[in-house]
């Protein structure tokens, strides 16, 4: 019998790398607006980065490495399982979403941990 497709292993992996691509999409005009303000002059470029010393900056910070790191692995595992032959019976690609989302998460800590 069939398991329908939302309670498989392989579905949140697929729903972190969604997920955490469209933060990330969300993020990039952020980004470049802050590195727009580095060519307006070094006083509201300092103006920008007193505001990336707030606490709550420091945490939306943390949060953007872990998605970043998540992004990163789970976009591993979907070229892998695009790219490379599996003459396995049992799928030991499923065994690679935990480690992929142990790693985000030990990336971010270590992120966290420097900032603070």
């Amino acid at each position: 019998m069939m398991q329908p497709l939302r309670s498989h292993e392989s579905y949140l992996a697929f729903l972190g790398h969604r997920l955490s691509g469209l933060a990330l999409a969300v993020f990039l005009p952020f980004h470049f607006l802050a590195l727009g303000l580095a060519l307006e002059g070094a006083e509201r470029l300092d103006g920008f980065l007193a505001f990336a010393e707030l606490p709550l900056v420091k945490v939306a910070e943390w949060g953007l490495v872990t998605l970043l790191t998540l992004h990163l692995c789970f976009g591993i595992r979907v070229l892998a399982l695009e790219f490379l032959r599996w003459p396995f019976p049992s799928d030991p690609r499923l065994r690679w979403i935990f480690p992929g989302a142990a790693a985000a998460f030990v990336v971010g800590l270590v992120f966290f941990v420097q900032i603070a």
